[in-house]
Order: C-alpha cells, then sequence, then structure tokens
C-alpha cells in the first residue's frame, strides 16, 4: 500500500467534493471503531437525523460499508454511485503513478453516496492509521479516538506513540476531540495535536465514562457519565465492559455533535432509545443454540482479552471451544495465551484471506500454548466447525444449553463463519 492522499483528494475533486456535503464524526483507535460508530449512528438516527456510516471491514457484501439511515447501501444505488465514480477513477488512475486503492474507491462511492443521499452527518471510521488515511479529507468537527494498542505495526510504527501519531492526525483545526482512557505514550502526542490545531479535548474518566453497568439479558444496563449529566437505566444490547466503555464514548460523541454539555443535556429517553436498538454484528454474536455458538472478530491482544474478560464476566458455560483463524501477520501467541484459560479445548483452521497463516502452522503455535490434547487441526472451516460442535457436545450428559463455540482470531474468520451459519 501507497499511503498518498493525492489520489483520493483529486477523485472527490472531480466528484464535487462531496465530503464537503455535510458535518461529519471520524473515529480512529485500534480497538471498538465500527462497535462505536454503529452506537453514534443509532443515537442519531433517535434524534432524527439522517445518517451516513461508513465502516470496515465488511462481513458478508461491501454495502455494508456505506450505509444510509442504518441499513446497508441497496444494490441498485450501490452501482449507480459506482457508475458515476468509476470513469473518473479511471482518468485518476492515468495520471497517477499508483492506482487508486480499494478503500480509496469505497470511501469515494462513502462520500458520493451520503452527498446523493442526502444525510444529515456522516459516521467516517479511519482505515488505518489516521493521518494518510484516505477518510482523512474530512476535516471533522467531531474527532473519536476508541483505546489505542499495538497493531498493524508493519504500517505504522512499533511502538504505541506512532501509533498515536499517526491516529491524531483526524484531530482538525478547531475540532473537539472525544478520547477513551489512553495509555500514557498515546495520550501525550494526542494532547500535542490537539495544542497544535486548537482543539478541545474530553477525556473518559474526566469529562465523561461509565459510572455503573449490570448484566442484563441480551446486554447490559448501564448509568453513563455525559458531557451534559447523568444519563441512568440504559440497556445497551452488547456485552462486556468494553461495550460499555465504547456506550460512553458514543454518547460524548453525540452530545458534542448535538451542542450539550455543562449547560445542557440530551433528551434521556432518546438516548435510551437510541442504544436500545444498536448492534454490532460479529462482536460476541449469537448465531446458534444447543449448543451456543458466538462470533467475536477479536484479532489483537487488546481485543481478546476484552473478549475474554466480557466472556468469563457474562457467560457461565460448563464448557466452550474456541475455533480460531488468523491472518499471518498477527500475534497468534498472544491471542491463544490470552484464549487458553477461558477455552477448554481449541481448533484451528485458515479462513477464506489470502493473508491467512495456514492451519497446520496456527496447529504447531497452539500446542505451545494448550497441549497436544486440547488441540485440533482442520484445514477447512466447515470441517473446522463440525469438529468444535462435536468437542463442545462431547462428554455432555442432557441438555447442551451450558455448552459453547467461540468463533474468533479474524473477522475475516467471523465472516466466513457467520455465511454458513446464520443461513
Amino acid at each position: 500500500m501507497v499511503f498518498d492522499l493525492g489520489r483520493i483528494e483529486e477523485l472527490l475533486d472531480l466528484l464535487g467534493s462531496p465530503q464537503r456535503a455535510y458535518p461529519a464524526i471520524h473515529l480512529t483507535g485500534t480497538n471498538g471503531k465500527t462497535s462505536t460508530a454503529r452506537m453514534i449512528d443509532s443515537l442519531l438516527r433517535a434524534f432524527g437525523l439522517h445518517t451516513g456510516r461508513y465502516t470496515s471491514p465488511h462481513l458478508e457484501t461491501v454495502r455494508e460499508r456505506i450505509s444510509l439511515d442504518g441499513e446497508p447501501i441497496g444494490e441498485e444505488r450501490f452501482v449507480s454511485v459506482y457508475d458515476e465514480v468509476a470513469p473518473l477513477a479511471r482518468l485518476v488512475d492515468e495520471r497517477a503513478d499508483e492506482p487508486l486503492t480499494y478503500f480509496d474507491m469505497t470511501t469515494a462511492l462513502a462520500f458520493a453516496a451520503f452527498a446523493d443521499a442526502p444525510v444529515d452527518v456522516a459516521v467516517v471510521e479511519v482505515g488505518l492509521g489516521g493521518a494518510e488515511d484516505s477518510t482523512n479529507v474530512l476535516s471533522a468537527g467531531v474527532a473519536v479516538i476508541t483505546p489505542i494498542g499495538l497493531d498493524h505495526t508493519e504500517w505504522l510504527g512499533d511502538t504505541i506513540t506512532d501509533i498515536a501519531l499517526h491516529k491524531s492526525g483526524i484531530i482538525h483545526k478547531g475540532a473537539t476531540v472525544i478520547s477513551a482512557v489512553q495509555p500514557e505514550e498515546a495520550a501525550e502526542p494526542i494532547l500535542e495535536r490537539c495544542a497544535e490545531v486548537g482543539a478541545t479535548i474530553a477525556r473518559e474518566g474526566g469529562e465523561f465514562g461509565v459510572l455503573r453497568r449490570s448484566m442484563a439479558v441480551g446486554g447490559q444496563v448501564l448509568s453513563l457519565q455525559g458531557l451534559g449529566g447523568v444519563y441512568d437505566n440504559v440497556f445497551v444490547p452488547l456485552h462486556g465492559a468494553h461495550q460499555a466503555q465504547n456506550a460512553a464514548i458514543a454518547l460524548a460523541a453525540v452530545e458534542a455533535f448535538l451542542g450539550a454539555g455543562a449547560s445542557r443535556q440530551l433528551d434521556v429517553e432518546t438516548v435510551r432509545q437510541g442504544f436500545a436498538t444498536a448492534d454490532s454484528p460479529g462482536r460476541l454474536e449469537r448465531v446458534r443454540s444447543a449448543p451456543t455458538i458466538l462470533l467475536d472478530g477479536a484479532h489483537n491482544p487488546q481485543g481478546m482479552a476484552a473478549t475474554v474478560t466480557a466472556l468469563q464476566e457474562e457467560f457461565a458455560f460448563s464448557k466452550l471451544i474456541a475455533l480460531v483463524g488468523v491472518l499471518a501477520d498477527k500475534d497468534a501467541p498472544s491471542l491463544l495465551e490470552l484464549l487458553e484459560p477461558a477455552v477448554d479445548a481449541v481448533v484451528v483452521t485458515r479462513n477464506s484471506s489470502p493473508r491467512a497463516m495456514p492451519a497446520a502452522e496456527l496447529g504447531e503455535l497452539a500446542v505451545e500454548v494448550f497441549g497436544p490434547d486440547r488441540v485440533e487441526v482442520a484445514a477447512e472451516l466447515p470441517d473446522a466447525i463440525e469438529a468444535a460442535v462435536a468437542l463442545a457436545e462431547s462428554d455432555v450428559q442432557g441438555e447442551l444449553s451450558g455448552v459453547g463455540v467461540l468463533v474468533t482470531g479474524s473477522v475475516v474468520t467471523v465472516a466466513d463463519a457467520r455465511r454458513l451459519l446464520k443461513r
């Protein structure tokens, strides 16, 4: 990949700068971006706004990346926007040393679709990093930074400081920044960027945060400290403390966008309605029962730690089998080490990505962590699902409600499994 905003800027100029047709909330971070974006979208729609949401990657269809009023863009509309953008993209490619990337194209399609709709606000997730990401042509008035950790080090740098420098690039002059609690080495470059461009920052644990959370059927009930006051009895149909944190960030972002703050609170009942309809496919998503099959796209140590904590706190499995497929550039040993205490055995496989780690190689790493008696290797995902279910159901007397399978390790693995299991 060649990081160069020049190509996407030229394409958008030829399209008439559609990204200038609406205000935006721009999100970066290492984990939680998509879930937070979906919650922001749901809240904004509860307040009567027409929304465009751009997230990645997708699970089943590229149309999921471009949502209008909470729904993936329709096929006919997608084709219509593509037919508008494609000739101009070819023109840009003819002039440039490097062609537009797939992500450049989906970004341009999203921005054009949002302008055509039209939307009242765009909720846009970066693809990678921030400063040189194709989405960083927005100069958004609200910039959201979810927790930063080590990921994509081959492009963003080997330290959290380096990664935070890239991600803080989405902060533009006069913006309001909503930041999750960050490690000190990430907080420093974010604060320096805010000072450099005259941005205002609200930080989790200071201006907003989670006051209380309790488990509930199908999710959790939260008390949230927002920028404008306390919001009690907020049901969020998602599991885990990390999703509670995402909810607090989403609420603060929407408050900032709608002008709430010290002297004004959003309508609490509307906030409750917005959160109650939020969802996040592929994030501890239950797709089957008896045995329970959960899909979770955790693919880095920070994300896997959050998933394991949620499993241990909010689920009571008598037996849990992990099905794991990872990409070759991920920290597979750390993912497996985090999973090991939470599951009884692991089935490793390969997902459909050309970047996937071979099942045999992943199996060798798994044996080092779990021991040979707790590892099975299946070269193909359908066989891996069958093996994981068989392991979960083995030696179980009667009711299967206490046993489960967790499919994890990569969003691609989750997407592949979801296509098979949700038919």
